[in-house]
């Protein structure tokens, strides 16, 4: 593991620009020479789980990108991984939460049963834009009557503003690896 500003620099160098994907006006953070790089994608999470406050029981990712980086900060914090999912892709009883994004709407669901009432959850993202997911998934998480502890992610797009759209929510103080 490198120091902090050797990890945030590489990650910074394997994520690459893609202009007007998925629509004219949004630039893309494409993530996969990060992945594809061995030392990269440990930076990566060893970034992640050092921002984990102590004590997780379970570490909650989005579909698709935030499931990437989420399951490896479960295992390095000997924590539960819960999927938060797009509808129709789990099997048993859900509960769903719909929200905005920066180019659309999106529904994200959840298990019933995924999580116990009280457990202490930490939410991994890949990209904080709007707050949309997160804030979503902030909503599925007190459904299912535990509690969120921290809020962690890859990269936060500062311009989009939603650090302050999830304090609005309550939710403060989410880390990123990079703050662009």
């Amino acid at each position: 593991m490198g120091s902090r500003e050797q990890n945030e620099a590489l990650v910074a160098s394997l994520i690459r620009d893609v202009p007007d994907f998925p629509k004219p006006g949004v630039v893309f953070k494409d993530i996969t020479p990060l992945l594809g790089s061995p030392a990269g994608y440990r930076a990566a999470v060893d970034e992640l789980v050092a921002s984990a406050p102590p004590d997780i029981d379970v570490v909650v990712g989005m579909e698709a990108r935030g499931f990437i980086f989420a399951a490896p900060v479960a295992l390095a914090l000997g924590a539960g991984f819960v999927p938060v999912r797009k509808p129709g892709k789990l099997p048993r009883d859900v509960h769903s939460q719909t929200f905005s994004l920066e180019y659309g709407h999106e529904t994200l669901t959840v298990h019933a049963d995924a999580i116990v009432p009280g457990s202490r959850v930490l939410v991994i993202d890949d990209v904080l834009a709007t707050g949309g997911t997160v804030g979503a998934t902030a909503a599925l998480i007190s459904q299912l009557g535990a509690e969120l502890v921290h809020v962690a992610v890859l990269i936060e797009l500062s311009f989009l503003s939603g650090r302050a759209y999830l304090a609005e929510l309550g939710i403060e103080a989410p880390s990123a690896v990079l703050t662009l």
